[in-house]
């Protein structure tokens, strides 16, 4: 069984910080890849920051404001997200790419969801 577990969401005025965190935990072989998406109300969920291996990729809007980062040892991934604006409204969720065993193949899980709240 493999759990993801986020903290780190509130409310922020426009261009305030927050810093968003995951822990993995559980049967837990490997880890290939975390990353972060976010759904606005009435919208799809959209990928906003992946890290697989040494790489990072990022969506056009929050590039040069939101970093994705990974401690392998705590099986977390962190987002810090500045300058923060009111369309970065939404609940962003926690996704990792998981090899449970070593007899297991890799499978998707997924956070409960935080709520980001951009407002002043």
């Amino acid at each position: 069984q493999v759990r993801l577990v986020e903290s780190g969401g509130g409310l922020v005025q426009p261009g305030g910080s927050l810093r968003l965190s995951c822990a993995a935990s559980g049967s837990i072989f490997t880890i290939n890849a975390m990353g972060w998406y976010r759904q606005a109300p009435g919208k799809q969920r959209e990928l906003v920051a992946r890290i697989f291996g040494g790489s990072t990729n990022y969506k056009d809007s929050v590039k040069g404001r939101f970093t994705i980062s990974r401690d392998n040892a705590k099986n977390t991934v962190y987002l810090q997200m500045n300058s923060l604006k009111p369309e970065d409204t939404a609940v962003y969720y926690c996704n990792a790419v998981i090899v449970p065993s070593p007899s297991t193949s890799s499978g998707a899980y997924w956070g409960q969801g935080t709520q980001v709240t951009v407002s002043s």
